[in-house]
């Protein structure tokens, strides 16, 4: 018999942007400019992955229904299609 785990990750990125200004403009306007969502990404780089927090679900419908809260839009999808794109299996780390 098997069990589902539910993990939650934060997800960290190394994001860099690179802001034009004139010679007579703070630095800090590049800082807002990018808080601001106005500047464009330059590159970025992912860092990893941090676990916040696990849990143990009662069963594979309880995972189903946490997809279906967590993806609205995919909410009436099958539960196989569901179980190939949602769940990581065994047999799908132990190749």
């Amino acid at each position: 018999m098997s069990k589902f785990v539910m993990v939650d990750c934060i997800s960290t990125y190394r994001m860099r942007y690179c802001v034009e200004l004139n010679d007579d403009d703070p630095k800090e306007w590049a800082m807002d400019t990018v808080v601001m969502e106005e500047a464009k990404e330059f590159s970025q780089e992912h860092l990893g992955e941090m676990i916040t927090s696990h849990r143990v679900l009662s069963d594979k419908e309880e995972a189903f229904e946490i997809f279906r809260e967590d993806n609205e839009y995919l909410k009436d999808i099958s539960e196989e299609r569901f179980t190939e794109i949602g769940i990581t299996l065994i047999e799908d780390y132990t190749k």
